[in-house]
């Protein structure tokens, strides 16, 4: 396949929505109301509108590899901040996958370059919980570190002064930890779902 083919393909999907909605393109150049924000992996297994279901304009998307939050990484930041403040999106969620390469690698001890600094929470991630990799294989313990970067990156959203802000003053907001699983195709909620700063540690609470 190459970049012709996906010019081919870009027509056939754009007149496919036509014919069964001959206005659908004009109704969402005007404006876009999405009620979800997907902080998501890179990984071209997992696209975000197709494995929930979701045309465009119904989910406002942020991919990076590993699905992290960085408090300094302003890209995702200004997702975050544009999300909450001027879209209001009322659900945010962080959805890693089973076998991710960025977890597997930081895992291992190989030197892959600038992504190593990237993964280094990862890292420190899995010295934390150490204990309870004890005895897995590697196939299960890269699963279990998937999860559990999940759980960690979900309160990393809410220690955000842009999540906590909302919630100060009564935007309805969510922040919910999915996975997603490639053999099977189907979601699973962790249930670590944030919904008020009630929830979280005093340490991460500002006076707003």
């Amino acid at each position: 396949m190459d970049v012709q083919q996906l010019l081919s393909n870009n027509r056939f999907w754009a007149e496919s929505l036509r014919a069964r909605d001959p206005d659908f393109f004009a109704r969402l150049a005007r404006q876009q109301r999405p009620e979800f924000l997907w902080i998501g992996c890179s990984d071209s297994r997992v696209p975000a509108n197709e494995v929930v279901g979701l045309m465009p304009g119904e989910l406002f998307v942020h991919r990076n590899v590993a699905n992290m939050v960085v408090a300094t990484d302003m890209n995702f930041l200004s997702v975050l901040q544009f999300a909450v403040d001027v879209l209001q999106v009322k659900q945010v969620i962080v959805c890693g996958h089973y076998g991710c390469g960025g977890v597997r690698a930081a895992l291992g001890h190989e030197e892959l370059g600038l992504i190593d600094n990237w993964l280094r929470a990862l890292k420190a991630l899995y010295h934390q919980h150490r204990e309870q990799f004890v005895g897995l294989d590697d196939e299960a313990r890269v699963n279990l570190l998937c999860e559990l970067n999940v759980q960690r990156q979900v309160r990393n959203v809410c220690h955000t002064t842009i999540v906590q802000n909302a919630w100060k003053r009564q935007q309805p907001l969510e922040v919910h930890g999915w996975i997603y699983g490639l053999s099977d195709g189907l979601l699973k909620d962790l249930g670590v779902t944030i919904n008020s700063a009630d929830l979280l540690d005093d340490t991460f609470l500002y006076q707003l």
